[in-house]
């Protein structure tokens, strides 16, 4: 019995991370492809798998397109203001909008740097991004110098707290914001490579002359 459960147990390790990557590709497949996929069964009259999602990937790549062109980029800044002017919708699509933009690689300043301090308890330590520095009333009623650190959640990085910290309990670290991003999203399991290469200990150097 002990060599039939070693074999299953292996042969369940082998094809579990297939089976859930499948199952999540398909429940992500339906969800897109519902989206515009049920609206074109009522005018169609029949169902094409794939159709829908065929049409919001394209949507979405027209969109991208014509944000590039200036004229676009100024009707699309129209229509984001719109929404962001509309009572019950303005908090919501605000929200969204900054939780996107700060998760954004374009917008990956948004973080500045990556660090580590004891929380929530002294002996154990959590990572996160420092977000401010210049903290205005905060700074100015407190003695301490303290910098504004953002600690996402895991497996979902867009909540988490926001903890106003003295600068001198910061531990700061190395890794990139992508590279943490993936260490918080995996919850522990993907590790960036210590010590750094030296490609990435020159490209960080170079980072802190440059100031990027």
């Amino acid at each position: 019995m002990r060599l039939l459960r070693r074999i299953f147990l292996t042969g369940l390790v082998i094809l579990l991370p297939s089976i859930i990557s499948i199952y999540i590709l398909s429940l992500t497949f339906n969800w897109v492809d519902s989206l515009l996929g049920n609206l074109l069964r009522q005018y169609l009259g029949v169902r094409i798998p794939g159709l829908g999602l065929l049409i919001t990937v394209s949507a979405i790549f027209v969109t991208g397109l014509v944000a590039n062109n200036v004229f676009g980029s100024r009707v699309l800044k129209m229509v984001e203001n719109g929404f962001a002017n509309i009572p019950l919708i303005r908090p919501i699509y605000t929200a969204t909008r900054q939780i996107i933009d700060a998760f954004s690689l374009q917008r990956k300043s948004v973080f500045d740097s990556v660090a580590m301090i004891e929380y929530p308890r002294k002996g154990i330590y959590g990572l996160g991004f420092v977000t401010g520095k210049n903290l205005g009333e905060v700074q100015a009623k407190t003695s301490k110098d303290v910098v504004a650190l953002f600690m996402p959640t895991t497996p979902n990085p867009t909540s988490g707290f926001l903890l106003l910290v003295p600068r001198e309990d910061l531990i700061p670290l190395e890794m990139s914001v992508e590279e943490a991003l993936k260490l918080i999203i995996s919850g522990g399991v993907i590790v960036p490579d210590w010590p750094l290469s030296p490609v990435k200990t020159d490209q960080h150097c170079i980072s802190l002359e440059t100031g990027s």
